[in-house]
């Protein structure tokens, strides 16, 4: 695969406000050479200063700075998939608003990806040594566990924000609520390859959880038997050869 040209940070953010931006000024830090570089913020009807706050930031960090805000809450898929709409590069990352992802993984991501042999693609995030309560990581064994018994998709920690993918990609994959928790596997059903890169992983240092053990678990549980159905009626056919064209109309040409 060729280099990227472009780069796009999308990070779906909903009452964050104390954590933005400290996170946009790390993002900006790491990628300060890349020129190509933008953040997508897509606040998801927060009722504080999220988008404010991020938008100050880029200001006085000279960043480029796509803000979009809903006017109502749809959920983090939904405003990951509004924010990959809206961003002009070539490859994204996705990132959570909460702080708990590091920026300083982000070249990792890129060094990988810069490997990928295919089109479609998805370079994944696993948090070995994830920094939440005893409670929050079981769910998310247990959930991991009997994600990958079904869905075969290969990625330890798919609940993990930190991911690669190429726009184009993203924009193939059929979309529902809680679909950023099954890109992975969506996109081995396009045909498409997994790579898996170890990250950091930080504890919330305010605000709360959007999630808890219902709708982390047992409504991923409804999803995955989506997700199941639609891999099984995924055909992607093996292009074995092509021929040319002579420019001349078959009908027209002359023996």
């Amino acid at each position: 695969m060729p280099d990227h040209s472009s780069l796009s940070l999308v990070i779906p953010a909903k009452d964050e406000q104390d954590n933005i931006g400290t996170l946009l000024t790390e993002a900006f830090t790491v990628m300060r050479d890349y020129s190509g570089f933008e953040v997508v913020i897509v606040d998801d009807g927060s009722l504080d200063q999220t988008l404010e706050t991020a938008r100050r930031t880029a200001t006085a960090h000279g960043g480029r700075l796509i803000a979009i805000r809903h006017d109502q809450s749809i959920g983090q898929s939904g405003a990951l998939a509004t924010g990959v709409r809206q961003a002009r590069g070539r490859w994204i990352v996705t990132m959570d608003g909460d702080g708990q992802n590091d920026p300083a993984d982000i070249p990792a991501l890129l060094q990988r990806a810069n490997r990928m042999q295919v089109e479609d693609f998805c370079i994944a995030g696993y948090r070995r040594n994830r920094k939440d309560s005893f409670w929050k990581r079981f769910q998310s064994r247990l959930a991991n566990r009997v994600r990958d018994a079904f869905l075969h998709d290969g990625v330890p920690d798919t609940g993990c924000g930190l991911k690669l993918f190429p726009r184009a990609t993203f924009l193939k994959l059929p979309w529902f609520d809680h679909a950023h928790r099954f890109i992975p596997a969506l996109v081995r059903g396009l045909g498409g390859d997994i790579a898996v890169v170890e990250v950091n992983h930080r504890p919330r240092t305010a605000g709360i959880s959007k999630y808890n053990a219902w709708n982390r678990t047992w409504a991923g549980i409804v999803d995955m038997i989506g997700v199941m159905w639609l891999l099984r009626r995924t055909r992607v056919p093996r292009i074995v050869g092509t021929a040319g064209n002579t420019g001349k109309h078959p009908m027209t040409e002359q023996a």
